[in-house]
């Protein structure tokens, strides 16, 4: 499939904007939606969509109606039926309201050239079917895709070094993107967390479309199966000292977290008990390590270029005794996210100080793949990437 086609299809699965869609269509069309455009539209996206898409559907083809009516063009016959048995579905509105969750596809395509990326699939595609809500000004948040979800979701296939053959914990976990990217990329161990039951429930279920095995547990069981992701119900708040010093990740992980002012005390609290914790580190887990330091590249420009990368992670730095005997790894959180309140996220930063954490911005020094071209309504620009360290005396 071409690639403005497949974005066009990929942004319909994605449920992206219906005006973003048009804009897809017209470049497939060379600038106008032609009869071909319309027939792929019908043949890969309308006449296969699920009931739960039914309003979405409806207004993508309004407004595709509307854009070819006004250019003059002809209109295939099928779209225009199709849209009459919308609307008769659709007259009293309540299948939109009944339909508030929806399940959306998010293709990750990898670009020409990645093939020696161990994230990449032999399809250069890898999609993620998602539950998930279309009413976060409702109050359902946490079954909303958040845009930081996505680019740290980018960052985990771009980057699978980092993360590969490590255990790994997500706070706020939502709908589950992250970490069905992590399994991807075969962490060692995968646990989410999540303060809401609601949200909870509807990520076990999400990595179940991913045919990923889940488990809600307490964190001291232990399984080796690969596919294994647990489901930990952690609210902030009431999450105790000894309870988080039974995980012991490698690397934490957060998306879009820190908007609350109410919640973080609670967040940075959790987070510096993860921080504050020394394990020992097995060779395998030292051989996966890449280091992002101020004067270093990016590691896929390094990699196009067929440069060397050394084997020290900043996610999980080692350190040598004082007496030279074994090694430590160090855990490392890294927390995506967007700055829509500059006083909020100066107060995050003031509670990590007083938590004795280090914060250093990363966006720059390492950006990765641009995985979801055809997502127009993500703007990637707005988000940062931040590492948290625990300061050690």
């Amino acid at each position: 499939m071409a690639p403005p086609f497949l974005h066009l299809l990929s942004a319909f699965l994605a449920m992206e904007p219906t005006h973003c869609l048009i804009s897809l269509a017209r470049v497939c069309g060379g600038g106008l939606i032609t009869e071909g455009v319309q027939r792929f539209i019908w043949d890969n996206c309308i006449s296969k969509v699920e009931k739960s898409h039914v309003p979405y559907s409806k207004n993508f083809l309004k407004k595709l109606i509307n854009e070819i009516e006004s250019a003059h063009g002809d209109i295939l016959d099928e779209l225009y039926e199709q849209y009459a048995s919308y609307m008769i579905l659709l007259k009293d509105d309540r299948l939109v309201k009944e339909n508030s969750r929806v399940l959306k596809c998010i293709s990750f395509l990898f670009p020409p050239g990645c093939f020696g990326v161990p994230s990449c699939p032999k399809s250069m595609q890898l999609a993620v079917p998602l539950h998930c809500s279309l009413n976060m000004l409702e109050g359902d948040t946490g079954c909303s895709i958040w845009p930081s979800s996505l680019f740290l979701s980018e960052f985990i296939l771009s980057h699978p070094e980092i993360f590969s053959n490590k255990s790994c914990f997500e706070v706020g976990s939502g709908v589950g993107l992250v970490g069905i990217c992590l399994a991807h990329v075969k962490a060692s161990k995968v646990i989410l967390s999540e303060g809401g039951l609601s949200s909870l429930a509807n990520m076990k279920l999400n990595l179940e479309l991913n045919q990923l095995n889940n488990r809600m547990d307490d964190p001291g069981t232990t399984n080796q199966d690969p596919n294994l992701v647990k489901c930990i119900f952690l609210p902030w708040e009431s999450a105790e000292e000894s309870e988080l010093q039974n995980f012991m990740p490698d690397i934490i992980l957060g998306a879009d977290v820190i908007y609350n002012p109410l919640c973080l005390p609670h967040l940075i609290r959790v987070l510096a008990t993860l921080l504050n914790q020394t394990r020992s580190s097995s060779p395998l887990q030292q051989d996966n390590c890449v280091e992002f330091s101020p004067d270093s590249r990016c590691i896929m420009d390094a990699r196009a270029e067929g440069a060397d990368i050394h084997n020290h992670d900043h996610g999980s730095r080692s350190t040598t005794n004082a007496d030279g005997g074994g090694k430590n790894s160090v855990p490392v959180a890294y927390i995506a996210s967007v700055i829509r309140n500059i006083e909020t996220f100066n107060y995050f930063l003031a509670l990590a100080e007083e938590a004795n954490l280090d914060v250093k911005d990363l966006t720059e020094q390492c950006k990765p793949f641009d995985l979801l071209p055809y997502m127009q309504s993500y703007d990637r620009s707005s988000i940062r990437l931040f590492t948290l360290s625990y300061l050690r005396k």
